[in-house]
């Protein structure tokens, strides 16, 4: 995947950064009547297939293409469109092809699978461009690649064992301070770097307010404007200086997902922050490291798999899953170099993948149980962000 070119950063990839401390608490209740997210045709122009989804599934499908092809957003636009960007409106021979590969696929999917989605764009492409018709014979005798942790499901004809699932996450609570050290976190502030393909590699500030049970706000100085990212316990936003629209209202598994990081935060009622936990993983290991894993569903059905040290109990890497109108996505969060901070430990090195490119976040100072203004948590507001 071409991600060298700054224009990589079109996706929604920044949006989920928040998981860099840990966590927990109960999400809260349904979402208001009047917190309608705005709809693809009504935030962009020249839509035409992908029509009736949020703004927020429309640019995780843009990043689904992208790491389907192995392209980023200028190949199927134009160049003249890193710098402007209704541009990106303007029809393209790859645009074209890409409304007909998708009517193709749910075609596919309708009359072969059930309506089941078996088929997608990654099924042929798998990261380039023109799907290969031809064995290769060099890769047929050449030794396969390790098996990727992130694919890894549960056993079959196992039963899911979800007290099992609930003792690993006991002893992660336990490993992280335990229970009454954990509730003793009321809120904390956090003060580090960024370093990712939206800021050309180069490391900028970013400030994490967090408070308990489950408000979280991150906010990263980027060269052009403030990227903030906010979960106020029911809903969740995205403001930034730099994307197609100013702000963007989380829905689907992106707002599960901006839940369970403000969740994560304060990890004491992880239990019950997911549900249908399952622990009937066959045996992992990431860095020749032994790894438990569980998966639970978050409240709009996202998957959500956690791997945790079989040794420290630490949490070592979250996966997850968001829908789009193509296929699900997979946002790939590792955490690492655990301190103790008021007794209680938090990953001070957290590294985000997802479809559009990844990002480092290296936090040099966290305060524990420190003041955080109400406004914090409160609806971003884009011309503040610039």
């Amino acid at each position: 995947m071409k991600f060298g070119r700054r224009a990589i950063s079109c996706g929604m990839g920044t949006l989920i950064l928040c998981l860099l401390v840990i966590a927990s608490a109960l999400g809260q209740g349904a979402k208001p009547a009047d917190s309608k997210p705005q709809m693809s045709e009504e935030a962009f122009k020249n839509i035409q297939v992908l029509r009736g989804i949020p703004v927020n599934e429309f640019m995780g499908t843009m990043g689904f293409f992208a790491a389907s092809l192995g392209l980023n957003c200028t190949d199927c636009h134009t160049e003249e469109s890193a710098g402007n960007w209704a541009k990106y409106a303007d029809d393209t021979p790859l645009k074209n092809t890409a409304r007909r590969m998708v009517i193709m696929m749910n075609a596919i999917n309708r009359s072969d699978f059930g309506a089941t989605r078996l088929v997608t764009c990654y099924t042929c492409h798998r990261g380039v461009q023109k799907p290969e018709v031809t064995p290769s014979l060099a890769e047929q005798n050449a030794t396969p690649p390790p098996e990727d942790p992130d694919r890894v499901e549960t056993l079959p004809g196992t039963p899911d064992n979800p007290a099992a699932a609930e003792q690993i996450i006991d002893k992660f609570i336990q490993a992280a301070g335990g229970a009454q050290q954990l509730a003793k976190l009321n809120s904390f502030t956090a003060k580090g770097t960024y370093t990712g393909f939206d800021t050309d590699f180069q490391k900028v500030p970013v400030e994490i307010f967090a408070k308990s049970p489950n408000q979280l706000s991150v906010n990263i100085k980027m060269s052009g404007g403030d990227h903030t990212t906010t979960y106020d316990g029911r809903d969740a936003w995205v403001a930034s200086a730099d994307r197609p629209l100013p702000l963007i209202t989380l829905v689907g598994g992106d707002l599960d997902g901006a839940r369970l990081d403000a969740q994560l935060c304060f990890p004491t009622t992880l239990k019950q922050d997911l549900t249908k936990w399952r622990a009937n993983f066959p045996p992992v290991t990431i860095d020749d490291r032994a790894m438990q894993v569980v998966e639970g569903v978050a409240p709009n059905g996202s998957r959500v798999k956690l791997f945790f040290d079989k040794q420290t109990g630490l949490l070592t890497r979250q996966v997850r899953y968001v829908e789009t109108a193509v296929g699900l996505t997979p946002v790939h969060v590792e955490y690492s170099d655990y301190r103790a901070v008021s007794g209680v430990k938090m990953p001070f090195h957290s590294v985000l993948t997802w479809v559009d490119g990844n990002s480092t976040t290296e936090l040099s100072d966290i305060q524990a149980n420190a003041q955080v203004a109400a406004a914090k948590f409160a609806k971003p507001n884009p011309v503040a962000s610039r």
